[in-house]
């Protein structure tokens, strides 16, 4: 075995730059983990290792590679399975070889995707027109600062169900189960931003009905209802935060703002708890933004659109719903409405009526609507709160699912977290937080930067011209 010194002058200059560079990276990741939270230094322990991995190598990570087969030159043409290696072996040495790549691809694409960006797929049309259908998004993860995983032994790549092919079931361990903590980011949510968060309400999962969810079933259908009949709703299943479905809608509220949506249109102002000087104290009303569509029925003299005139016009296969001989019930942006009302066919377009919307967040114990709601403070981390009879019912799930402290009418109730108000821009087509209340700050993933990949959802063909747009939602 060689001496320390003998390691230590067979390492080679590159051997040395490439674990200055690896330990510098450690060294700088080390102290992103542990800002704040100084405890998490310990982990500066295992520089050692990457430095020994790079120079002296006593821990011999490649020992696999001893049975790399090196044929003989002594014998003419080379006989099959003839080496100057007598430990050599084929199969061995390309098992091992995969076994290491495929490893190493997995740690990467783990850390990768915790902590700097993953990939996400727009789902649903509650974004239409801003991101649509088929949108491949990049997510930033460090914009508002990673999340430290509270599941940290779960497969890469999936949310929280292993594939079929794989068996299915849970793809993550629940223990160890680590507390909330996010690394520090470059900002934090703004009002206009579009966000990617685990759904809030994706703590109970009724696996065989999860749209709507578990909450807005049992409000409909009674608690004993969906727990008894296994065979309509499916098991139920709790998840963790970091293992909610992931969501993605625009931020329309900030903590310290109160909310009210008057006619679709929605206004923030600062709350005099949390009103700093200097500040205005005026509802503010929300951008109009192009994207920004809403359900309108369309009555015609009798004319059938064709699919080329809704094709141009915007209006996707799955959306163009007639309701008869001469009234369509489509989604519209403010240019589409006024386009479609140019049209000689067209006798009228009115929006759709908000009672259509169903009940709202907190379900049972207000009256406002979809379209007109509130108005309604959204909590900041260290605000205290007295709790009356009318404002227990807004704030008694952050209590229950989110904080787990008690909250009682009458007393004073600090809360512990900063919330968010988050809404799609697609206003009548999408499950936002007017159906199932805030976003706690634990629930934010990062913020969508780009597009890079569209797929039509009606012709499932690329849409050249959506790719590298931004996905920032400014």
């Amino acid at each position: 075995m060689k001496s320390f010194e003998e390691r230590i002058e067979s390492v080679s200059r590159g051997g040395w730059l490439r674990a200055g560079i690896w330990s510098a990276l450690y060294v700088a990741f080390v102290l992103w983990v542990a800002w704040g939270d100084w405890k998490s230094l310990g982990w500066i322990a295992l520089l050692p290792l990457i430095i020994d991995a790079f120079t002296t190598k006593y821990i011999n990570y490649s020992w696999w590679r001893k049975y790399r087969p090196t044929p003989d030159p002594s014998l003419k043409g080379g006989e099959k399975g003839a080496t100057q290696n007598p430990k050599g072996n084929a199969f061995l040495y390309t098992l091992f070889s995969w076994i290491d790549a495929i490893v190493f691809a997995l740690v990467a694409v783990y850390f990768i995707n915790l902590y700097i960006f993953q990939n996400y797929q727009i789902p649903s049309s509650s974004l239409e027109k801003t991101l649509r259908v088929g949108d491949f998004l990049y997510v930033s993860k460090m914009a508002y600062g990673a999340r430290v995983p509270q599941t940290p032994l779960s497969m890469p790549l999936v949310q929280h169900t292993m594939p079929e092919w794989l068996g299915g079931g849970k793809s993550y361990l629940d223990n160890p189960h680590w507390e909330y903590k996010r690394l520090a980011g470059w900002t934090s949510p703004k009002k206009g931003d579009i966000v990617v968060f685990n759904f809030p309400a994706g703590d109970t999962v009724c696996l065989n009905m999860q749209n709507p969810d578990y909450y807005t079933l049992c409000y409909y259908y009674g608690e004993q209802r969906v727990k008894n009949r296994k065979d309509v709703f499916g098991e139920i299943v709790t998840r963790p935060v970091d293992r909610r479905e992931n969501y993605v809608k625009r931020c329309v509220g900030e903590p310290g703002d109160s909310l009210r949506i008057t006619d679709n249109v929605v206004y923030t102002k600062p709350s005099a708890i949390s009103y700093q000087p200097g500040q205005t104290c005026e509802w503010e009303r929300e951008p109009e933004r192009e994207g920004v569509q809403l359900n309108y029925f369309v009555q015609t003299d009798g004319h059938i659109f064709g699919a080329k005139y809704l094709e141009k016009l915007g209006v996707s296969v799955a959306d163009r719903v007639q309701e008869n001989a001469t009234i369509w019930h489509l989604p519209l942006t403010k240019s589409m409405k006024a386009e479609l009302e140019k049209n000689p066919h067209v006798l009228s377009v009115v929006v759709e009526n908000d009672t259509r919307g169903g009940a709202v967040y907190p379900l049972g114990h207000n009256e406002w609507t979809r379209d007109n709601y509130g108005p309604i403070y959204i909590p900041r981390k260290g605000d205290k709160i007295m709790i009356t009879e009318e404002n227990y019912w807004v704030y008694k799930r952050i209590a229950d699912a989110y904080e787990f402290k008690p909250m009682r009418v009458g007393e004073e109730y600090e809360f512990s977290m900063d919330y968010y108000w988050m809404q799609g821009d697609n206003r009548h087509n999408s499950a936002d937080s007017r159906y199932w209340g805030f976003v706690p700050e634990d629930h934010i993933v990062g913020r969508p930067v780009f597009i890079w990949l569209s797929l039509d959802k009606d012709s499932h063909k690329i849409r050249w011209n959506r790719l590298g747009r931004k996905a920032t939602g400014r």
